[in-house]
């Protein structure tokens, strides 16, 4: 599994980090926009419809990942989707919510103090699925790609150097190094 041990640079804007971040993934922008996505659970790959709700919410998580520093293994997942879990996830719909409380759940079951620390850390948070909502258009999405690392980690309320306690971890099908 690759490691990397720092987060995205706070002077990179939104649209270096995010395609740096798909692109250590093996994940597409394209993707976004797929009938289908890929994901997986426990290492078991699978693909899910690719609603309205879940291109929304998958972008906007990206995004989470970027400011935050989290990674994108099982225990990243479960840190950033309790990150995501505290300010609610109501928006979010019965699917993606579900997938956020199991993220969170698995989480706490191979990592509990990194979760629990995400979860505090998400205290006074103000997480995108609450400030673009799912009825805004790509322009809201696309102005969000235009700040830097800073200003979205400062929108919010992430520290300036991201919150991730310990290096991120990429998943099992991420490409290797």
């Amino acid at each position: 599994m690759k490691t990397l041990s720092t987060p995205f640079p706070p002077e990179w804007t939104v649209r270096e980090a995010r395609d740096a971040y798909l692109a250590e993934n093996g994940f597409t922008v394209e993707g976004y926009d797929a009938k289908w996505t890929d994901a997986s659970f426990f290492g078991i790959a699978f693909k899910v419809p690719n609603t309205r709700r879940h291109r929304w919410a998958i972008m906007l998580h990206d995004l989470h990942h970027v400011a935050t520093g989290y990674g994108t293994d099982l225990v990243g997942e479960g840190e950033i989707s309790a990150w995501e879990l505290r300010p609610g996830a109501a928006c979010l719909g019965l699917y993606v919510g579900g997938i956020v409380v199991l993220g969170s759940v698995a989480g706490l079951v191979f990592a509990p103090r990194r979760v629990i620390a995400a979860w505090r850390a998400a205290r006074s948070i103000r997480s995108l699925h609450d400030s673009v909502p799912l009825a805004a258009d790509d322009a809201a999405y696309e102005a969000l790609l235009d700040l830097t690392v800073a200003e979205l980690r400062a929108r919010l309320g992430v520290p300036r150097e991201g919150g991730a306690r310990a290096p991120r971890r990429l998943h099992h099908y991420a490409p290797a190094a």
